[in-house]
């Protein structure tokens, strides 16, 4: 899996929009949505969202943990612990970057949330390549691995398993050698 098709995925989660046109409620594979009314707020999958902003149906309203407060505590959360915290959202990273590439006039202090996000994206990346060396240094056989992001560990995923898949063949050379 690359990072677009987990992209994709973040773009099943359901984000508030305040449509500007009327539209009874669509019944959709993924489930119905809607009724559309004007200046009423209704839920909708991040992709029906950005494609309605696209063509000026909408605004978006960013979810809660999408302000600044919220990111300052949790990237000084993440800078404090040896642990990973839990995130605000499973998929922070992805919705934070196709919210803001889409509709960055909907979204308060985009910028600064932009390079929050990205903060915290950096400190996680660290603090998950440390991990990583620790594990592959200490001979364990598996690791628990709380509060990780589906991105996270998809972008360790290939290093991992090839990783560990040498250190195998490397132990089994070994072994046979003693």
């Amino acid at each position: 899996m690359d990072p677009s098709d987990v992209n994709f995925f973040a773009e099943k989660c359901l984000v508030t929009i305040i449509p500007n046109f009327s539209h009874d409620t669509m019944y959709l594979i993924c489930g119905d949505v809607g009724p559309f009314v004007p200046s009423m707020p209704v839920s909708v999958p991040l992709w029906m969202a950005i494609n309605l902003r696209q063509h000026h149906k909408c605004h978006l309203v960013p979810p809660n943990w999408m302000n600044v407060t919220i990111l300052e505590e949790k990237r000084h959360e993440e800078m404090e612990s040896k642990l990973f915290v839990e995130m605000p959202c499973e998929r922070y990273m992805e919705v934070t970057h196709l919210m803001l590439n889409d509709a960055a006039d909907d979204v308060p202090n985009a910028d600064e949330i932009r390079t929050l996000v990205k903060d915290i994206s950096d400190l996680r990346a660290a603090k998950l390549r440390s991990s990583v060396d620790a594990f592959i240094k200490s001979d364990e056989i598996h690791a628990k691995v709380d509060n990780l992001t589906v991105m996270e560990m998809n972008s360790i995923r290939a290093l991992l398993t090839q990783s560990l898949d040498q250190l195998n063949k490397m132990r089994k050379g070994r072994s046979a050698v003693i």
